[in-house]
């Protein structure tokens, strides 16, 4: 496959990644074909496979003019799907929609891409939006088994929906490694961000929702496609369903982490609001014990004359102020004793 400096070296738009045209199992020719020559090749046998990437409006309405693609087709090929699925627009031609993915490590999110694919029997177009994964791989691959490129169009479609398949691993394998360490520190009893899981529960059920509709496309292009390339189709599907099966895990279980998350939450709270009440009955305590010297000093800081006239000598002043200190510190003891003895009473009949 070509760069797109070469393409336009070869006076091709810069948008036509590769153009070729296949027959017989075999590339004809060297580098890529003209657009308006490629057109015409399709009605010599074999088929034309055009790549093109992000190609603008007038682009693509060149591309729809020269090989008679209907206007709706051209349309969905511009616009971003959420889901994979596929489209018969022509009698002759269908429109499946792919949707790519690659996983960002440091930022721990998914980049999505998408590859629209107009398949007739005698071309593909295929028009790659966004972070999709390069074709260069499929298209060489497929070049390399010709009794599958001689099968027609459809075995470009087989290599595609592979590539895109085997693109998906890495993503799975990027989310897990995240989901474990997030896990680990969950049910370790640490608290993790909450914000980090719910974007990871966001990414994983993004990427679902490109997974789990593409097992419709592939049964149906399972059931359309020629019998030689069956096989290999159903290989896709079961690379799918394992892919599906895992990022739904993976969904279920960010859930539960989640969840479990909120419950050390909670744990944490509680051992706070418990140190809190303990700080709050001490300084109660504290506070008890000096209200009865905060009384005392109040009472004899009084300057009335029933009060200076019967405090004569020591004996008196024992009496008036040390008891008045003894008495209420001695009540506040017996008071708190009683307290402790019937909290431990019923706790002993609730466990009993």
């Amino acid at each position: 496959m070509m760069s797109a400096p070469i393409a336009q070296a070869r006076g091709l738009p810069e948008m036509i990644i590769d153009c070729a045209h296949y027959q017989d199992g075999r590339r004809q020719g060297e580098g890529a074909v003209p657009l308006e020559e490629a057109a015409a090749r399709c009605g010599q046998g074999g088929f034309v496979w055009l790549g093109l990437l992000e190609p603008g409006i007038e682009e693509l309405a060149q591309v729809r003019d020269t090989f008679g693609l209907h206007e709706l087709a051209v349309e969905d090929a511009q616009t971003f799907h959420m889901r994979p699925k596929v489209e018969s627009y022509d009698a002759d031609v269908r429109l499946v929609i792919l949707r790519t993915a690659r996983y960002d490590d440091e930022a721990e999110e998914v980049e999505f891409g998408e590859i629209s694919v107009f398949l007739a029997p005698t071309f593909v177009i295929t028009v790659r939006q966004g972070a999709a994964s390069g074709l260069r791989g499929a298209r060489q691959r497929l070049e390399q088994r010709p009794e599958l490129l001689a099968a027609g169009s459809w075995s470009a479609l087989w290599a595609i929906l592979d590539q895109v398949v085997d693109g998906y691993a890495p993503v799975v394998a990027g989310l897990e490694r995240d989901i474990d360490q997030i896990e680990a520190t969950v049910f370790s009893g640490a608290v993790a961000p909450t914000e980090r899981i719910y974007s990871l529960r966001r990414e994983a059920t993004d990427f679902y929702r490109a997974v789990h509709p593409l097992l419709g496309v592939v049964a149906t292009v399972e059931r359309t496609a020629a019998p030689e390339l069956q096989p290999y189709l159903r290989d896709v599907k079961d690379h799918l369903l394992l892919v599906n099966e895992e990022v739904a895990a993976q969904r279920d279980l960010l859930g539960t982490v989640l969840e479990a998350n909120m419950a050390v939450i909670s744990v944490e709270q509680t051992k706070v609001s418990v140190r809190q009440n303990a700080t709050i009955e001490q300084l109660t305590i504290l506070a008890t014990v000096f209200l009865p010297l905060t009384f005392v000093t109040g009472f004899f800081g009084q300057n009335f004359e029933w009060l200076v006239g019967r405090i004569h000598g020591f004996a008196a002043f024992l009496g008036y102020g040390i008891g008045g200190l003894a008495v209420p510190l001695v009540l506040l003891f017996l008071w708190l004793r009683l307290r402790r003895l019937h909290a431990g009473n019923g706790a002993a009949l609730h466990d009993g």
